[in-house]
């Protein structure tokens, strides 16, 4: 029972990756995010007057996300607010003209003060107007005090999307549990539930600005801000079992409720709720200590960063210029109609055809809208503009194509710069070694040359890596991919590069160099530390684990690396070699289920055995190379 509940359970974490790996299920993410931040946004309440949170949010993104955010905002004041939501639902619409007219523009982006001065002058002009017509009864303060918000917000979620900064993470928790703070359920609090899970395992400013956010929303009369700042003093007392931080945020608020006099449970049951949640949250530290030469490498770190950051933002920005289609047609006419005895007979002249005539096949040339006495001239100079033009986008889109490589680029090391800031002045122990692998590797080859090649060592941080590249083919080619691309992986796995950095890498290299599809790639991640691993494929053969005799498949045929920049994606499947579980890595001429069924006959036997009978029952599978790879994990003695 127990055996089959864990395949269940591995079949839905699988299905759950290929999800994650889809770019329809990231669009759906993005549009249930863009809409649902500008619904809650929209709850927002300070004195039980709506805020213009949402147009914040509308005024800093722009495209089709200030749409959705617009629509998710306009049902959120008509239902949080009724008839007092017009005003809310006025600044949306103004908003999104300004985000239409405004924003992604390249003035905007070189004065990041634009979009915030326009949400506060839409929220002054709206809100002066209803207050003129007497269908807004805030107060002056209040007034001015949406006016401020408006600018402040805006600026602070276009700097959020830009860059990652502990201070503007903590602004953004304040303004999320003052939204949430008055989205309420029966018998629960979401304002509540986010600031028990903040005061359990985030920041202390983070905590403290979610108190003072449920204080300004006015949930009780409790002081709430006393509530999470105690509750987050309380973590540093040595000795303390977890469970107890994560549940003294409710113990805290009910010994501070006893102390003011005031019986209001509505905020218990979130703030319990928040504390058990925090446990899914990670425990790394908002703020790392930065001191002497360990805190000025980490600043150049962060620097060097948010100059890739920028500079890859500036790479997606580039616009082409539009193709003058119409000078085409006009240089067609040119040529056609210069050495044209006819041309001094022409009542009409074709220089003005229309562009549509160099998207459709052209004939015998009734479709010229032109009484052309010569329109086998005309048609073959038409032709040759077609030709240019076909040139011109076939340049155009391989332009795109390096841009989009070289900012992929970019935008990959400044990632990989930001983690490494980020865990440089960690005081944390290092991993031990717990497992030390046992590897296993067979190989053989119709050619002098083999196509696959096999590569396995050691990487940062109790890490241990395969390589499995097959190059297409046979022969000296075939081989020259593969121990390319293999030693290329290795030299990026070793300085520390994230195993998709380093696939998508060789992705683009491979779709530059026009060499789509030359290998497909195999890599596997071990933890020597935890027994946990991961297995990469990028176009290649299914991968089996094998545990308690039964083999279970991981990975299905997928396109190759090299298709291109911006499609291709590879696959990742994450299991466990805690328990002695066999990793076999195939290439294309290994075989596959049959071969594998075949050894699995036999007794269970160790990787040698089992790489070596694998690739027997493959050899008269095909003229293909064969490479079979097994790995399994032995556990380390406590000596």
């Amino acid at each position: 029972m127990m055996v089959s509940l864990g395949i269940y359970v591995r079949r839905w974490q699988r299905t759950l990756r290929r999800w994650l790996l889809d770019p329809r299920f990231h669009t759906l993410a993005q549009t249930a995010a863009y809409v649902g931040g500008g619904l809650l946004l929209s709850a927002a309440s300070l004195g039980n007057y709506p805020q213009p949170l949402t147009l914040g949010l509308l005024c800093a993104v722009t495209g089709w996300p200030a749409a959705l955010v617009a629509a998710g905002g306009t049902a959120g004041y008509l239902l949080f607010w009724g008839g007092a939501g017009l005003q809310g639902v006025l600044w949306l619409c103004a908003g999104l003209a300004a985000a239409v007219l405004l924003g992604g523009r390249r003035f905007s982006r070189e004065m990041p003060l634009l979009m915030p001065a326009a949400a506060g002058v839409i929220t002054a002009g709206i809100g002066l107007a209803m207050l003129l017509l007497s269908a807004d009864a805030a107060p002056v303060p209040m007034y001015l005090l949406r006016v401020a918000l408006a600018f402040f917000v805006t600026r602070l979620f276009a700097a959020a999307g830009e860059r990652r900064d502990p201070v503007l993470r903590w602004l953004f928790w304040g303004v999320a549990v003052l939204a949430l703070a008055q989205v309420r359920i029966p018998y629960l609090d979401l304002g509540c539930v986010a600031a028990g899970m903040l005061a359990a395992a985030g920041a202390f400013p983070a905590a403290a600005l979610a108190g003072l956010a449920l204080d300004l929303a006015r949930i009780t009369t409790v002081p709430m801000t006393a509530v999470l700042c105690v509750s987050y003093l309380l973590r540093l007392i040595p000795g303390l079992n977890k469970w107890v931080n994560r549940l003294a945020c409710a113990g805290v608020y009910g010994v501070i409720m006893a102390l003011c006099g005031v019986f209001d449970l509505q905020p218990l049951p979130g703030l319990l709720i928040g504390g058990l949640l925090s446990a899914c949250l990670p425990g790394k530290a908002d703020l790392s200590h930065r001191r002497g030469e360990t805190g000025f490498a980490q600043v150049r770190l962060e620097m060097a960063s948010s100059v890739m950051a920028q500079t890859e933002r500036l790479l997606q920005d580039v616009q082409e210029h539009p193709i003058d289609e119409e000078a085409l047609i006009a240089r067609a006419a040119e040529r056609a109609c210069g050495s044209c005895p006819c041309r001094g007979k022409c009542k009409e002249k074709p220089a003005h055809m229309p562009t549509a005539l160099l998207h459709k096949p052209l004939g015998s040339g009734a479709e010229l809208p032109t009484a052309c006495r010569k329109t086998g001239r005309l048609l073959q100079e038409l032709r040759r503009s077609q030709e240019q033009l076909r040139v011109i986008r076939a340049d155009r889109d391989r332009r795109e194509e390096y841009r989009s490589a070289v900012a992929q680029q970019y935008r990959f090391l400044s990632e990989y710069l930001e983690e490494l800031s980020d865990t440089l002045a960690q005081r944390a122990k290092a991993p031990q070694l717990a497992f030390q692998p046992e590897l296993a590797v067979c190989a053989s080859s119709r050619e002098s040359a083999s196509g696959d090649r096999c590569l396995w060592f050691a990487g940062v941080e109790c890490r241990y890596y395969i390589i499995l590249c097959d190059g297409m083919g046979t022969g000296i080619e075939a081989a020259r991919d593969g121990k390319t691309v293999g030693n290329l992986l290795k030299r990026m796995l070793c300085a520390g590069f994230p195993p998709e950095y380093a696939l998508r890498s060789v992705n683009s290299l491979c779709a530059l160099q026009g060499q789509a599809g030359a290998v497909t790639i195999d890599v596997a991640e071990l933890r020597l530390d935890t027994g946990k691993a991961a297995v990469y494929k990028w176009g290649a053969a299914p991968s089996y684990l094998i545990s308690r005799g039964a083999a279970i498949k991981i990975g299905t045929a997928e396109p190759p690396p090299g298709l291109s920049v911006t499609d291709g994606r590879e696959t990742v499947e994450r299991l466990s070699l805690r328990r002695g579980e066999l990793l076999v890595l195939l290439s294309d001429g290994a075989g596959g289920e049959d071969s594998l069924r075949r050894a699995l006959e036999e007794e269970p036997s160790p990787p040698g055995e089992l790489a070596a009978r694998l690739l027997e029952c493959s050899r008269t599978e095909g003229p293909d190379d064969a490479t079979v790879a097994v790995v399994r994990l032995n556990a380390l003695s406590a000596s």
